[in-house]
C-alpha cells in the first residue's frame, strides 16, 4: 500500500521568508512534532545532493531516516528522497505567494510504508495527513509570531 497526501497553510509571512526558514534543517525540531534530531551528512550549505539525517518518533517508534535533496529552489521548492528509512519516501515542500503578501505552503508526502508501518494499512495515510498538516499549523505560529 502506498501514501500520498498533500498538506497547506497560508503563512501571513514573504515567500522567501518561510522558504528560507524551511530549507535550514537546523529549524525541524522547531515545527516538525516527531523530529528530534538533525544532522547534515554533507558539508552545508544545503543544495541538490546534500544529505539530511533526522531522528524522529512516529507511532511511538523511532524512525531513523536520511534524505536527499533532488530539487532545490529557496523560494519555490525543496523536494527531498529518502535514501535511508525504514521505507521509501518522497518529501515535497512548496511555496507560494498568496497574493497578500501571504504565503501558501505545501507538503506533499510520498511513500511505501514497509514493516511495522504496514501494519496501519489504510489508517496510515490519514494518520500521516494529521501529522503533516499539524506541522504546518506549527511552523505557521513559529513564522507569524516571530514578526
Amino acid at each position: 500500500m502506498s501514501i500520498d497526501i498533500t498538506a497547506e497553510v497560508a503563512i501571513r509571512r514573504a515567500q522567501r521568508d518561510v522558504g528560507a526558514y524551511m530549507i535550514d534543517p537546523a529549524h525541524d525540531p522547531v515545527w516538525i512534532g516527531g523530529v528530534r534530531e538533525v544532522r547534515m551528512e554533507t558539508p552545508p550549505p544545503l543544495a541538490v545532493g546534500s544529505r539530511v539525517a533526522r531522528i524522529a518518533h512516529f507511532l511511538g517508534r523511532r524512525v531513523e531516516y536520511v534524505n536527499e535533496v533532488t530539487d532545490l529552489d529557496p523560494e519555490r521548492v525543496l523536494d527531498m528522497r529518502s535514501v535511508r528509512a525504514p521505507f521509501p519516501m518522497r518529501v515535497t515542500y512548496s511555496f507560494e505567494p498568496d497574493g497578500d503578501g501571504s504565503t501558501v505552503v505545501r507538503n506533499r508526502v510520498r511513500g511505501a510504508p514497509g514493516g511495522f508501518f504496514a501494519l496501519f494499512g489504510p489508517l496510515l495515510a490519514p494518520m500521516v495527513k494529521r501529522s503533516v498538516q499539524k506541522d504546518l499549523e506549527r511552523l505557521r505560529d513559529v513564522l507569524e509570531c516571530s514578526r
